[in-house]
């Protein structure tokens, strides 16, 4: 019967009669049964699942790059250029020298020197120097040091705004002739009403229609010095009713008697940056323009330019604008007018202080520019703003530090430890290995003897049953001398009460085991030293990095205002409301000078050398250190929760004890998981959530806010396990 009805297709014929044995709820449900492929199938399609999973992970994404391929292809934008030696792609890092570098410049810097490195081309280090009231040689020198200690070289490339000047204002000229640019006399407060808001059109200047001859006769009084500062702007005649406030007449030069660091006294009139940023890109033969994304509102205007001004070969290469999405780091403070109210109010010892985000803080505070450098090309490029997790940069900074360091013994806070069954001469020379993991880095010569510094943290009077280190009738293996020390006597401070001395027995350790292995350090053997251990310049959670990204678009959505000739950040960090709430953000316990011992042999260590001290973190010598004063700066601490809330315990008693707060905390009401965190928080509102830290320091609003949040999720958490039992 199926036969005839299918016109004899077996298949479905097979089919139709299969299920004509079922009723109509079995049939569907026979049909939706999902199909069972035979274990070969299924690893097969794992297999290739998982292969483009890693090759998906392996490569992060980079829009750029893929840019570039694209326009390198065949039929490509700059295929003409393939095979040209060093000259096939041109890209640029042009710093306004207005400040030192930070962090998030450093992803800017890889990119432009790495792309071009990677594609066979070269990368301009150009400075932007067209406000030279913000602008110093202290800056220029700051950022080409910054620059090539992240391991990048502009060889014969390096370029200034201010070599352009004078091409500048003979296309300014041009302009005018062309009646595409005419000089505006409103005061600044006119300008600021006329031109409109977001949701406001802008009206035209009063001064819009001037003449050719009148507006030319004009700015050339402005070059000349005839005019004082804000009575006259040249700006280019476009569209006041444009939706995009960057094309409402924009600002192309104002009045500045300011001298210059390069062309000195020699101009009253500087050019605005919107106006000199893609010409400059032009004159350079730029193939690539990468931009921040609050730069993305302004490629209409830098578009507007190219279109408009008669420069020479743009027709052949002409510089395309792309814009991505800067770096923002969690808890982390990159705005230039707030560090520099840090540094201004002393609250740091300078921009180079190994707590500030610059790069040259960095480098002080012993952060490898390799590390910089794989951590830009790890997070990747996209056009999407996103903050990125610090513990992601700490994370390749200690893979770095791990395999280039030599290790050493050192306390931070020493207790001193006399063996008393050793004669008061002994001495007996020991070789430690340099590193454990790399038998090429070599051995080093230490000196065991009777006293002995171990750290604070490797002694505790009244420790948890999983404490392995040193306790009162304790025992510990000394590391590297194989010898067993019991501890028999602790002398305390009458006073204080602190530990200042452990009198201890030995025996050599031979085939016995012991859990606890602990670092030493020679009484004869030593150098005090000063060791500087650092937590975030700015309390945790108080950085509204959604605010700044909202401020960075609203600037690039108004563009840069008349008066830029002014120096905001000096404006803003003498305002004492803003510079107030700056100082308040400031985290008052970032420093901790400890008085520690270290082995002898580092007290002729290089600046800027790196160490593993062990079980303590890796630590630089600080770049002002000197034989009488010898300072080290801890980069790092070697896991993420850091040596001061190591307790000593196992890592499997540690993860147990992670697992039952965890599980504690699943159970609790909303009211009650803070409180339990004593760790954390002493202080709590009426709702249960914490107001202050352990420390007894009030919470920041932000962060107070994100917990609240935690606790309507817990709620909410609740609520459903309630609904589903």
């Amino acid at each position: 019967m199926f036969d005839q009805i299918f016109g004899g297709n077996k298949t479905v014929a097979n089919w139709a009669a299969a299920m004509s044995n079922y009723t109509v709820s079995e049939r569907i449900a026979v049909q939706r049964k999902p199909k069972i492929a035979s274990p070969e199938k299924s690893a097969l399609k794992k297999q290739k699942t998982e292969k483009a999973q890693d090759q998906a992970s392996a490569e992060p994404a980079n829009f750029l790059r893929e840019l570039i391929k694209k326009d390198l292809s065949k039929g490509g934008r700059i295929h003409d250029r393939v095979g040209r030696t060093g000259d096939v792609v041109r890209t640029r890092f042009p710093p306004e020298p207005n400040g030192y570098l930070h962090i998030g410049h450093a992803k800017s810097i890889c990119l432009n020197f790495g792309f071009a490195a990677e594609f066979g081309g070269r990368c301009h280090l150009r400075f932007d120097d067209t406000n030279p009231a913000s602008e110093k040689q202290e800056y220029i020198d700051a950022i080409r040091s910054d620059v090539k200690w992240l391991g990048f070289d502009w060889g014969e490339h390096n370029y200034y705004a201010s070599s352009y000047f004078d091409q500048l204002y003979t296309w300014a000229e041009y302009l005018i002739t062309e009646g595409k640019a005419y000089v505006d006399s409103q005061t600044k407060e006119e300008a600021r009403i006329n031109r409109g808001t977001v949701t406001k059109k802008g009206k035209n200047s009063p001064f819009r229609d001037r003449s050719v001859e009148e507006n030319l006769k004009l700015f050339r009084e402005m070059r000349d010095g005839k005019h004082p500062e804000g009575a006259h702007m040249l700006r280019a005649k476009i569209d006041m009713g444009s939706a995009n406030m960057n094309m409402r007449d924009p600002g192309l030069y104002r009045v500045l008697h300011k001298e210059h660091p390069h062309t000195g006294n020699k101009w009253c009139i500087y050019p605005i940056y919107d106006f000199a940023h893609g010409q400059e890109d032009a004159i350079e033969g730029i193939t690539h323009s990468f931009c921040t994304l609050e730069f993305d509102q302004h490629r209409p205007l830098y578009d507007w330019f190219l279109d408009n001004l008669p420069i020479p070969g743009k027709e052949k290469c002409r510089p395309i604008q792309t814009e991505f999405a800067k770096l923002v780091l969690k808890d982390v403070v990159l705005s230039k007018r707030n560090l520099k109210v840090c540094v201004e109010n002393k609250v740091v010892t300078g921009w180079d202080d190994p707590r500030m985000p610059t790069l040259c803080g960095l480098r002080r505070r012993g952060i490898p520019p390799a590390a910089i450098r794989r951590f830009c090309e790890d997070i990747g490029v996209t056009r999407n703003f996103s903050v990125v997790d610090t513990a992601k940069l700490d994370d390749v900074v200690r893979e770095e530090l791990d395999v280039n360091c030599e290790r050493r013994f050192a306390a931070l806070s020493p207790i001193k430890v006399t063996i008393t069954d050793l004669p008061a001469d002994f001495r007996q020379e020991l070789k430690a290995d340099n590193h454990p993991k790399n038998p090429s880095m070599g051995s080093r010569p230490i000196i065991f003897t009777p006293t002995i510094y171990i750290d604070h943290g490797d002694f505790m009077f009244d420790p948890p049953a999983d404490y392995f280190r040193l306790k009162p009738n304790g025992e510990a293996m000394l590391r590297t001398c194989g010898i067993i020390i019991k501890v028999n006597e602790v002398v305390q401070d009458p006073t204080t009460k602190a530990v200042v001395e452990l009198k201890c027995t030995h025996e050599k350790a031979g085939n016995r085991k012991v859990a606890g292995h602990i670092g030493w350090v020679s009484a004869d053997d030593c150098v005090f030293v000063t060791a500087n251990v650092y937590e975030p310049l700015f309390k945790v959670g108080v950085v509204n990095h959604e605010e700044e990204a909202d401020a960075d678009a609203e600037a690039g959505a108004e563009g840069e205002e008349e008066d830029a000739a002014e120096d905001e950040e000096k404006k803003l960090a003498s305002h004492d409301e803003a510079r107030q709430k700056v100082l308040k953000m400031v985290n008052e316990n970032s420093i901790r000078a400890h008085k520690a011992v270290v082995e002898k042999n580092l007290a002729t260590a290089a600046p800027e050398t790196s160490f593993q001290f062990e079980r303590l973190g890796y630590f630089v010598v600080d770049k002002n250190s000197t034989p009488d004063n010898i300072v080290f700066n801890r980069t790092i601490t070697l896991r993420a929760s850091g040596p001061e809330k190591d307790t000593g315990r196992s890592r499997k008693a540690e993860q147990e004890e992670q697992m039952r707060l965890k599980k504690l905390l699943e159970d609790l009401p909303a009211s009650e998981m803070f409180k339990i965190q004593k760790d954390k928080y002493s202080k709590f509102d009426a709702d249960g959530i914490p107001t202050h830290d352990a420390k007894g320091t009030e919470l920041s609003k932000g962060a107070i806010k994100k917990l609240k949040k935690e606790a309507a999720k817990q709620t909410k958490r609740l609520a459903l396990r309630l609904q589903r039992s």
